[in-house]
C-alpha cells in the first residue's frame, strides 16, 4: 500500500524514455486524490528533461488502473461535502482539476504512450486514452462503466480512439451485409443491378 511518503506515482528514465508506474497495486492502481497531481508533475518532469524522448505510461501489478478508488470516497467519505446541500460547482472543480493533471498527457510536448495490461477502466480509461498511443496486451480490458448512469466520461477521450474505431467497425460490418445480401438475395435494393445469387465460389454456403 502507499502512503504519503511513497509516490502514487513512479518516475525512472532509461534508453532516452521516461516510464510512469501508477503505484497502488494493492488497490489495482486505482486513482486516489494524489494520483492525478503526481502523475502531472511527472509529465512535466519529463518534457523538461532533454534526455527523454518519449514517455511510457504503465501500472504496477495486475492492473494499469482499475478507475477511481470507491473506498476511499464511497465509503470513507474522503472528499465528501460536509454541506448538507451538495454543491455540484465545488464537485465539478474537482473533477476538472483531475481531468486537467490526465491531459498534461495528451498535451504534452514529448510522445506518449500507455502499456496497457490487465483493466484499464472508467477513470483508468480516461488516462490511457489521454495518451497519444495506446498499446494493449493479451489480457487487457478497457471501458467505462459509469457512462450507464453519468453518460460522456469525463475526458470525452473516447470520441476520438474508441470511437473511430467503433464507426470502422460499423463500416466493415455494414459492407459485410451488403455482399452477403447481394450473394442470397438478388438485387440489391435501390441499386436497380442484377445480381448474382447463391453460394459463391469457395466461400461458405
Amino acid at each position: 500500500m502507499t502512503t504519503d511518503a511513497q509516490p502514487t506515482v513512479r518516475y525512472e528514465t532509461r534508453d532516452r524514455k521516461a516510464y510512469l508506474t501508477l503505484n497502488r497495486p494493492d488497490r489495482l492502481n486505482a486513482i486516489d486524490f494524489q494520483m492525478p497531481g503526481e502523475l502531472a508533475a511527472a509529465v512535466r518532469r519529463a518534457n523538461a528533461d532533454p534526455g527523454v524522448h518519449v514517455i511510457v505510461l504503465q501500472g504496477a501489478g495486475r492492473a494499469f488502473c482499475s478507475g477511481y478508488d470507491l473506498k476511499l470516497s464511497a465509503e470513507d467519505g474522503r472528499g465528501a461535502q460536509p454541506d448538507a446541500v451538495w454543491d455540484p460547482i465545488r464537485d465539478y472543480a474537482t473533477m476538472k482539476q483531475f481531468t486537467d493533471d490526465f491531459f498534461t498527457l495528451w498535451r504534452s510536448l514529448k510522445p506518449t504512450i500507455a502499456k496497457v495490461h490487465g483493466f484499464a477502466v472508467a477513470g483508468g480509461s480516461d488516462i490511457a486514452l489521454s495518451c497519444d498511443l495506446v498499446v494493449m496486451a493479451e489480457d487487457a480490458r478497457i471501458g467505462y462503466m459509469p457512462a450507464r448512469v453519468w453518460g460522456c466520461p469525463t475526458t470525452a477521450m473516447w470520441v476520438y480512439p474508441a470511437g473511430r474505431r467503433e464507426s470502422q467497425a460499423d463500416a466493415a460490418d455494414r459492407r459485410h451485409h451488403r455482399r452477403a445480401y447481394r450473394r442470397r438475395l438478388g438485387p440489391d435494393p435501390g441499386s436497380g443491378t442484377a445480381v448474382r445469387t447463391g453460394r459463391s465460389r469457395g466461400g461458405p454456403g
